[in-house]
């Protein structure tokens, strides 16, 4: 019997054409453009479904709205189908990857994310093969994660970043080795994909104000004054290598303290593309250290905006959700 997989169409570049105003979606178009795939025809290839959403949404406006429209609506299908393919635009397709990763607990079939540079209405395009590969991949392989599928790569897809806007090989897990690397064969990595663990659920974030603040030589901290408020309940810090601040001055000690007082959770994370943030292991991160905030590790910062949101929707208490950021959930970090 055929595997059956749902397709999930959000947007993106992969569906748009040409108008005389630049690449835009059109209702319509992906479906037709699928049934003109021959290879999706062969006896090889899944049974599949396809979902459009509309209004189509170029990924830059998808947000926790339309991360938990995409968590019901796997979960809604859940047990008609051996997995899932959604269609998604490059630019946050990390951001949704690691949200449902959190989101959908238990998870013990395979949910790929997949898209393409060069939009299917061109002769040359790389979605063709995206499509089919992440197809097969869903329907034949026993990857109980949510993943992201570009360029020949298969991501655990909290561990994915995009890397380039104009190159075909779009994103990389710079922490973490691929799931399934595609050549003449599909070689998935069995011994780095995580078990099933517990029923299936979704846990449904809430909106939350999360701030992320990339530092840099120089940088004048007055600025950042009037964004330290008691609604500011986490907030994102992008430090220099290891973990480090430049020399706290009267004014970050001052903002420090307010987010303390505040009880808004600060996480810190590296610049760099590899490697890990460790508050406390340079005297540079002290006042961080100090200031009660937590270390990010090797998460991307996508996995770190989508995981404090995840746990802030869930925990009231700010100290299990400080415990919950350092803790390994869902193959999102490396201690």
């Amino acid at each position: 019997m055929k595997k059956r997989i749902c397709i999930i169409h959000t947007g993106g570049t992969i569906g748009m054409i040409k108008t005389a105003h630049g690449y835009a979606p059109k209702k319509g178009f992906m479906k037709q453009a699928l049934s003109a795939i021959q290879e999706l025809n062969s006896e090889e290839m899944p049974s599949y479904d396809y979902i459009e959403y509309d209004p189509l949404l170029d990924s830059s406006d998808v947000s926790v709205k339309e991360w938990v429209k995409i968590a019901k609506d796997i979960e809604e299908r859940y047990h008609m189908y051996d997995g899932f393919v959604i269609l998604h635009g490059t630019d946050t397709m990390a951001y949704t990857a690691s949200a449902l990763s959190f989101m959908l607990d238990g998870l013990s079939k395979p949910v790929i994310l997949t898209g393409s540079q060069i939009p299917l209405s061109e002769i040359r395009n790389d979605g063709r093969d995206n499509i089919i590969t992440a197809l097969l991949i869903a329907a034949n392989y026993n990857i109980p994660e949510v993943c992201l599928y570009f360029g020949s790569k298969l991501m655990r897809g909290n561990r994915a970043t995009k890397i380039s806007s104009d190159h075909l090989i779009a994103f990389d897990s710079p922490n973490y080795p691929f799931l399934a690397e595609v050549g003449v064969n599909i070689e998935v990595k069995n011994k780095l994909i995580r078990p099933t663990k517990g029923d299936f659920k979704v846990r449904i974030f809430d909106k939350r104000q999360i701030a992320v603040l990339k530092i840099f030589p120089g940088i004048q901290w007055e600025v950042f004054e009037s964004l330290m408020t008691s609604h500011l309940k986490g907030f994102v810090i992008e430090a220099l290598g290891a973990g480090n601040l430049p020399k706290a001055d009267h004014i970050l000690q001052g903002l420090l303290k307010r987010a303390k007082e505040n009880d808004t959770i600060i996480v810190v994370c590296t610049q760099c593309l590899k490697g890990s943030a460790v508050i406390g292991q340079y005297e540079a991160s002290s006042t961080l250290s100090q200031a009660g905030a937590v270390s990010g590790y090797d998460m991307t910062v996508e996995a770190a905006v989508t995981k404090l949101d995840y746990l802030l929707s869930l925990y009231d208490d700010v100290e299990t959700v400080k415990r919950l950021m350092e803790t390994n959930l869902r193959g999102e970090l490396t201690k």
